[in-house]
Protein backbone atom coordinates (compact mmCIF):
# COMPACT_ATOMS: atom_id res chain seq x y z
CA UNK A 1 0.00 0.00 0.00
CA UNK A 2 1.52 3.12 -0.80
CA UNK A 3 1.77 6.52 1.06
CA UNK A 4 -1.11 8.14 -0.61
CA UNK A 5 -3.32 5.08 -0.73
CA UNK A 6 -2.90 4.91 3.47
CA UNK A 7 -3.43 8.77 3.93
CA UNK A 8 -6.75 8.62 1.71
CA UNK A 9 -8.35 5.66 4.24
CA UNK A 10 -7.16 7.47 7.01
CA UNK A 11 -9.11 10.44 5.79
CA UNK A 12 -12.16 8.27 5.72
CA UNK A 13 -15.14 8.42 7.96
CA UNK A 14 -16.57 5.22 6.81
CA UNK A 15 -13.70 2.47 8.75
CA UNK A 16 -13.73 -1.52 8.72
CA UNK A 17 -13.56 -2.28 12.30
CA UNK A 18 -12.77 -5.52 14.61
CA UNK A 19 -15.86 -5.86 16.87
CA UNK A 20 -15.03 -9.12 18.43
CA UNK A 21 -11.70 -11.41 18.86
CA UNK A 22 -11.10 -14.29 20.43
CA UNK A 23 -8.35 -17.24 20.83
CA UNK A 24 -7.08 -21.03 21.32
CA UNK A 25 -4.44 -22.63 22.37
CA UNK A 26 -3.79 -26.00 23.08
CA UNK A 27 -3.89 -27.49 26.79
CA UNK A 28 -0.48 -29.45 26.44
CA UNK A 29 2.23 -27.14 28.28
CA UNK A 30 5.77 -27.42 27.06
CA UNK A 31 8.06 -25.96 29.44
CA UNK A 32 11.35 -24.48 29.18
CA UNK A 33 12.63 -27.29 31.84
CA UNK A 34 11.48 -29.80 29.64
CA UNK A 35 13.07 -28.64 26.26
CA UNK A 36 16.38 -29.01 28.56
CA UNK A 37 15.58 -32.47 28.60
CA UNK A 38 15.66 -32.70 24.99
CA UNK A 39 18.47 -30.18 23.45
CA UNK A 40 21.76 -28.59 25.42
CA UNK A 41 19.43 -25.40 26.85
CA UNK A 42 18.29 -24.13 29.80
CA UNK A 43 15.41 -21.71 31.58
CA UNK A 44 17.79 -19.02 32.26
CA UNK A 45 18.86 -19.76 28.83
CA UNK A 46 16.15 -19.13 27.37
CA UNK A 47 14.19 -16.73 29.50
CA UNK A 48 17.64 -14.16 29.29
CA UNK A 49 17.55 -14.41 25.04
CA UNK A 50 13.70 -14.35 24.62
CA UNK A 51 11.64 -13.68 27.66
CA UNK A 52 10.00 -16.98 27.30
CA UNK A 53 8.79 -19.57 29.92
CA UNK A 54 6.65 -22.18 28.05
CA UNK A 55 4.81 -22.22 25.26
CA UNK A 56 1.70 -24.33 24.10
CA UNK A 57 1.94 -27.29 22.04
CA UNK A 58 -0.80 -29.41 19.46
CA UNK A 59 -1.27 -33.01 20.36
CA UNK A 60 -2.65 -35.39 19.08
CA UNK A 61 -2.57 -37.38 15.83
CA UNK A 62 -4.88 -35.49 12.69
CA UNK A 63 -4.82 -32.76 14.63
CA UNK A 64 -3.73 -29.59 12.57
CA UNK A 65 -3.91 -25.94 12.16
CA UNK A 66 -7.44 -25.37 11.29
CA UNK A 67 -8.55 -27.43 14.11
CA UNK A 68 -6.63 -24.78 16.57
CA UNK A 69 -8.15 -21.84 14.09
CA UNK A 70 -11.86 -23.70 14.37
CA UNK A 71 -12.03 -23.72 18.19
CA UNK A 72 -11.14 -19.71 17.32
CA UNK A 73 -13.83 -19.46 15.35
CA UNK A 74 -16.09 -21.05 17.12
CA UNK A 75 -15.78 -18.89 20.10
CA UNK A 76 -15.90 -15.32 18.47
CA UNK A 77 -19.07 -16.36 16.60
CA UNK A 78 -20.52 -17.35 20.23
CA UNK A 79 -19.33 -14.19 21.76
CA UNK A 80 -20.56 -12.02 19.09
CA UNK A 81 -24.05 -13.42 18.58
CA UNK A 82 -23.09 -14.01 15.22
CA UNK A 83 -24.46 -16.94 12.73
CA UNK A 84 -22.07 -18.67 10.52
CA UNK A 85 -24.45 -17.93 7.81
CA UNK A 86 -24.02 -13.90 8.17
CA UNK A 87 -20.03 -14.52 7.90
CA UNK A 88 -19.08 -12.77 4.36
CA UNK A 89 -15.68 -13.40 3.97
CA UNK A 90 -13.06 -15.93 5.71
CA UNK A 91 -9.08 -15.24 5.60
CA UNK A 92 -6.73 -16.96 7.63
CA UNK A 93 -3.04 -15.97 7.70
CA UNK A 94 -0.74 -18.96 8.49
CA UNK A 95 2.22 -20.25 7.06
CA UNK A 96 1.13 -24.25 8.27
CA UNK A 97 -1.49 -25.20 6.17
CA UNK A 98 -3.20 -28.16 6.84
CA UNK A 99 -2.29 -29.04 3.12
CA UNK A 100 -0.26 -27.22 0.35
CA UNK A 101 -4.09 -27.21 -1.24
CA UNK A 102 -6.93 -26.29 -0.56
CA UNK A 103 -6.61 -23.42 1.12
CA UNK A 104 -6.76 -23.80 5.08
CA UNK A 105 -9.50 -20.98 5.45
CA UNK A 106 -11.73 -23.50 3.23
CA UNK A 107 -11.16 -26.36 5.84
CA UNK A 108 -11.83 -24.42 8.61
CA UNK A 109 -15.33 -22.73 6.49
CA UNK A 110 -16.35 -26.67 6.27
CA UNK A 111 -16.07 -27.46 10.07
CA UNK A 112 -17.53 -24.66 11.27
CA UNK A 113 -20.46 -24.56 8.73
CA UNK A 114 -19.77 -21.56 6.93
CA UNK A 115 -20.31 -22.39 2.54
CA UNK A 116 -20.79 -20.52 -0.07
CA UNK A 117 -18.28 -17.36 0.45
CA UNK A 118 -14.80 -15.99 -0.45
CA UNK A 119 -12.38 -17.87 1.72
CA UNK A 120 -8.49 -18.20 1.34
CA UNK A 121 -5.07 -18.32 2.92
CA UNK A 122 -2.52 -15.36 3.24
CA UNK A 123 1.01 -16.51 4.02
CA UNK A 124 3.15 -13.73 5.29
CA UNK A 125 4.98 -15.41 8.36
CA UNK A 126 4.78 -13.81 11.40
CA UNK A 127 3.35 -10.32 9.49
CA UNK A 128 0.42 -12.30 8.13
CA UNK A 129 -2.14 -11.44 10.55
CA UNK A 130 -1.47 -7.62 9.76
CA UNK A 131 -1.59 -8.22 6.05
CA UNK A 132 -4.72 -10.65 6.27
CA UNK A 133 -6.36 -7.95 7.74
CA UNK A 134 -5.99 -5.13 5.89
CA UNK A 135 -7.39 -7.22 3.37
CA UNK A 136 -10.07 -7.90 4.88
CA UNK A 137 -10.12 -3.98 5.60
CA UNK A 138 -10.42 -3.56 2.06
CA UNK A 139 -13.46 -5.79 1.24
CA UNK A 140 -15.31 -4.52 4.10
CA UNK A 141 -14.98 -0.67 3.02
CA UNK A 142 -15.38 -0.62 -0.43
CA UNK A 143 -18.71 -3.23 0.50
CA UNK A 144 -18.02 -6.48 -0.79
CA UNK A 145 -18.22 -8.11 2.78
CA UNK A 146 -20.33 -6.61 5.16
CA UNK A 147 -18.87 -9.53 8.10
CA UNK A 148 -15.37 -10.99 7.65
CA UNK A 149 -13.35 -13.12 9.84
CA UNK A 150 -9.79 -12.90 9.98
CA UNK A 151 -7.88 -15.63 11.23
CA UNK A 152 -4.10 -16.03 12.45
CA UNK A 153 -3.31 -19.90 13.19
CA UNK A 154 -0.16 -21.79 13.03
CA UNK A 155 1.12 -24.71 14.56
CA UNK A 156 4.66 -24.28 14.52
CA UNK A 157 5.74 -27.76 15.92
CA UNK A 158 4.73 -29.25 13.26
CA UNK A 159 7.96 -27.65 11.32
CA UNK A 160 10.51 -27.16 14.07
CA UNK A 161 13.57 -29.26 14.71
CA UNK A 162 13.43 -30.23 18.65
CA UNK A 163 16.71 -31.02 18.21
CA UNK A 164 18.31 -27.15 17.54
CA UNK A 165 17.78 -25.34 20.73
CA UNK A 166 17.70 -21.93 18.38
CA UNK A 167 14.78 -22.34 16.85
CA UNK A 168 12.61 -25.16 19.05
CA UNK A 169 12.97 -22.73 22.36
CA UNK A 170 11.04 -19.91 20.06
CA UNK A 171 7.54 -21.29 18.84
CA UNK A 172 4.48 -22.63 20.34
CA UNK A 173 1.30 -23.02 18.45
CA UNK A 174 -2.16 -21.17 18.70
CA UNK A 175 -5.12 -19.37 16.84
CA UNK A 176 -6.87 -16.49 16.95
CA UNK A 177 -9.85 -14.43 15.08
CA UNK A 178 -11.32 -11.56 14.66
CA UNK A 179 -15.07 -10.22 13.16
CA UNK A 180 -14.16 -7.08 10.87
CA UNK A 181 -17.69 -5.05 10.03
CA UNK A 182 -18.49 -1.97 9.03
CA UNK A 183 -18.55 1.64 11.34
CA UNK A 184 -19.21 4.87 10.64
CA UNK A 185 -18.38 6.04 14.62
CA UNK A 186 -15.06 7.30 13.45
CA UNK A 187 -13.76 4.16 15.33
CA UNK A 188 -11.93 1.20 13.19
CA UNK A 189 -8.88 1.00 11.46
CA UNK A 190 -7.73 3.92 10.44
CA UNK A 191 -4.45 3.30 8.67
CA UNK A 192 -1.78 0.55 7.75
CA UNK A 193 1.67 0.49 6.39
CA UNK A 194 2.65 -3.00 5.02
CA UNK A 195 6.35 -3.63 3.65
CA UNK A 196 8.23 -6.56 2.71
CA UNK A 197 12.36 -7.10 1.22
CA UNK A 198 12.15 -10.46 -0.54
CA UNK A 199 16.57 -10.41 0.03
CA UNK A 200 15.31 -11.66 3.61
CA UNK A 201 14.17 -14.70 2.44
CA UNK A 202 17.78 -16.26 2.98
CA UNK A 203 18.02 -15.59 6.46
CA UNK A 204 14.13 -17.11 7.73
CA UNK A 205 12.63 -19.76 5.66
CA UNK A 206 11.80 -23.89 5.13
CA UNK A 207 14.51 -25.23 2.40
CA UNK A 208 11.89 -27.89 0.89
CA UNK A 209 8.63 -28.66 0.65
CA UNK A 210 8.05 -26.66 -2.30
CA UNK A 211 7.97 -26.06 -5.85
CA UNK A 212 11.83 -25.30 -5.66
CA UNK A 213 12.95 -28.43 -3.79
CA UNK A 214 10.14 -30.69 -3.55
CA UNK A 215 10.00 -33.46 -0.68
CA UNK A 216 12.38 -36.58 -0.94
CA UNK A 217 14.27 -38.67 1.02
CA UNK A 218 17.27 -36.62 0.68
CA UNK A 219 15.38 -33.33 1.99
CA UNK A 220 13.76 -35.35 4.60
CA UNK A 221 17.29 -36.67 5.92
CA UNK A 222 18.65 -33.17 5.54
CA UNK A 223 16.26 -31.72 7.97
CA UNK A 224 15.19 -29.41 5.30
CA UNK A 225 11.36 -29.44 6.41
CA UNK A 226 12.56 -27.13 9.58
CA UNK A 227 12.36 -23.84 10.05
CA UNK A 228 15.29 -22.20 9.02
CA UNK A 229 16.69 -18.85 10.78
CA UNK A 230 20.03 -16.84 10.75
CA UNK A 231 19.23 -15.19 13.97
CA UNK A 232 21.35 -12.54 14.62
CA UNK A 233 20.62 -11.42 10.57
CA UNK A 234 16.74 -11.72 11.41
CA UNK A 235 17.23 -10.21 14.71
CA UNK A 236 18.95 -6.92 13.54
CA UNK A 237 15.97 -6.37 10.82
CA UNK A 238 13.58 -6.97 13.30
CA UNK A 239 14.72 -4.75 15.67
CA UNK A 240 15.16 -1.85 13.02
CA UNK A 241 12.14 -2.71 10.69
CA UNK A 242 9.27 -3.00 13.25
CA UNK A 243 10.52 -0.39 15.77
CA UNK A 244 10.76 2.31 12.12
CA UNK A 245 6.92 1.45 10.49
CA UNK A 246 5.50 1.54 14.30
CA UNK A 247 7.59 5.02 14.55
CA UNK A 248 6.30 5.82 10.64
CA UNK A 249 2.25 5.41 11.50
CA UNK A 250 2.79 7.01 14.48
CA UNK A 251 4.36 10.19 12.33
CA UNK A 252 1.85 9.75 9.30
CA UNK A 253 -1.32 10.25 11.69
CA UNK A 254 0.24 13.40 13.81
CA UNK A 255 0.09 10.96 17.12
CA UNK A 256 2.81 10.49 19.47
CA UNK A 257 3.43 7.64 22.38
CA UNK A 258 1.36 10.00 24.79
CA UNK A 259 -1.61 9.26 22.20
CA UNK A 260 -1.48 5.61 22.36
CA UNK A 261 -3.64 3.53 24.86
CA UNK A 262 -1.60 0.41 23.76
CA UNK A 263 0.99 -1.08 21.65
CA UNK A 264 0.32 -4.98 20.23
CA UNK A 265 3.20 -5.95 18.86
CA UNK A 266 4.37 -9.55 17.23
CA UNK A 267 5.33 -11.77 20.42
CA UNK A 268 9.09 -12.72 19.00
CA UNK A 269 11.61 -11.79 21.35
CA UNK A 270 10.61 -9.35 24.29
CA UNK A 271 14.45 -7.44 23.54
CA UNK A 272 12.47 -6.65 19.85
CA UNK A 273 9.07 -5.78 21.92
CA UNK A 274 10.86 -3.42 24.18
CA UNK A 275 13.33 -1.90 21.18
CA UNK A 276 9.98 -1.17 19.13
CA UNK A 277 7.80 0.89 22.08
CA UNK A 278 11.17 2.69 23.36
CA UNK A 279 11.06 3.81 19.70
CA UNK A 280 7.52 4.73 19.98
CA UNK A 281 8.10 6.15 24.08
CA UNK A 282 6.05 4.05 25.51
CA UNK A 283 6.31 2.72 29.15
CA UNK A 284 6.40 -1.25 29.67
CA UNK A 285 2.54 -1.04 31.06
CA UNK A 286 1.22 0.02 27.85
CA UNK A 287 2.81 -3.13 25.68
CA UNK A 288 0.85 -6.14 25.37
CA UNK A 289 2.77 -8.85 26.61
CA UNK A 290 2.25 -12.69 26.59
CA UNK A 291 5.38 -13.82 25.12
CA UNK A 292 6.40 -15.43 28.40
CA UNK A 293 3.19 -17.98 28.00
CA UNK A 294 2.95 -18.75 24.70
CA UNK A 295 6.37 -18.02 22.69
CA UNK A 296 6.22 -17.25 19.27
CA UNK A 297 3.20 -18.22 17.69
CA UNK A 298 3.38 -16.51 14.00
CA UNK A 299 0.51 -15.25 12.58
CA UNK A 300 -1.63 -16.20 16.00
CA UNK A 301 0.91 -14.00 18.45
CA UNK A 302 -1.21 -10.11 17.71
CA UNK A 303 -5.12 -11.86 17.81
CA UNK A 304 -4.18 -14.14 21.05
CA UNK A 305 -2.89 -10.47 22.57
CA UNK A 306 -5.90 -8.71 21.71
CA UNK A 307 -7.91 -11.97 23.11
CA UNK A 308 -6.44 -11.72 26.57
CA UNK A 309 -6.45 -7.91 26.65
CA UNK A 310 -9.83 -7.13 25.62
CA UNK A 311 -11.35 -6.84 29.01
CA UNK A 312 -8.87 -3.73 29.44
CA UNK A 313 -9.89 -2.26 26.00
CA UNK A 314 -12.24 0.88 25.87
CA UNK A 315 -13.95 2.25 22.90
CA UNK A 316 -11.53 5.14 21.18
CA UNK A 317 -8.56 3.77 22.92
CA UNK A 318 -5.67 4.26 20.27
CA UNK A 319 -4.33 1.28 19.82
CA UNK A 320 -0.87 0.05 17.42
CA UNK A 321 -0.43 -3.47 16.09
CA UNK A 322 2.97 -4.30 14.76
CA UNK A 323 4.68 -7.38 13.62
CA UNK A 324 7.88 -8.45 11.45
CA UNK A 325 8.25 -11.91 10.17
CA UNK A 326 10.04 -13.95 7.28
CA UNK A 327 9.99 -12.96 3.75
CA UNK A 328 11.30 -10.58 4.90
CA UNK A 329 7.75 -8.65 5.45
CA UNK A 330 6.66 -6.35 8.18
CA UNK A 331 4.08 -3.93 8.67
CA UNK A 332 2.29 -1.72 11.54
CA UNK A 333 -1.85 -0.83 11.92
CA UNK A 334 -3.35 2.21 13.58
CA UNK A 335 -7.15 1.80 15.25
CA UNK A 336 -9.18 3.53 17.20
CA UNK A 337 -10.86 0.61 19.26
CA UNK A 338 -14.46 0.33 18.61
CA UNK A 339 -16.09 -1.13 21.39
CA UNK A 340 -16.11 -1.33 25.38
CA UNK A 341 -16.21 -4.96 26.36
CA UNK A 342 -19.27 -6.60 28.48
CA UNK A 343 -18.17 -7.45 32.09
CA UNK A 344 -18.24 -11.37 32.33
CA UNK A 345 -21.22 -12.85 34.13
CA UNK A 346 -18.67 -14.31 36.85
CA UNK A 347 -17.33 -10.68 37.36
CA UNK A 348 -20.33 -9.46 37.57
CA UNK A 349 -21.91 -11.41 40.00
CA UNK A 350 -18.80 -11.39 42.54
CA UNK A 351 -18.53 -6.93 41.93
CA UNK A 352 -22.77 -7.24 42.89
CA UNK A 353 -21.86 -9.31 46.15
CA UNK A 354 -19.00 -6.76 46.80
CA UNK A 355 -21.49 -4.10 46.84
CA UNK A 356 -23.90 -5.80 48.97
CA UNK A 357 -21.26 -6.75 52.03
CA UNK A 358 -20.15 -2.62 51.15
CA UNK A 359 -23.77 -1.85 52.05
CA UNK A 360 -24.42 -3.45 54.72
Amino acid sequence: MNNDTSHTLARKQHHAAITGVAGYVPPYILTNEELGTMVDTNDEWIKSRTGISERHIQKGVGLATSDMAVEAVKLLLKKTNTNAHDIDLLICATVTPDMTFPATANIICDKVGIRGIASFDIAAACSGFLYALTTAMQFVENGAARRAIVVGADKMSSIVNYEDRTTCVLFGDGAGAVLVEATTDGTGIIDSILRSDGAGRHSLNMPAGGSQKPPSHATIAAKEHFVYQDGQTVYKFAVRGMADVAAEILERNQLTGNDIAWLVPHQANKRIIDATANRMGLPSEKVMLNIQKYGNTTAATIPLCLWEWEQQLKKHDKIVLAAFGGGFTWGAMYIQWSYNTPMPQTEKIANNALELVEAV
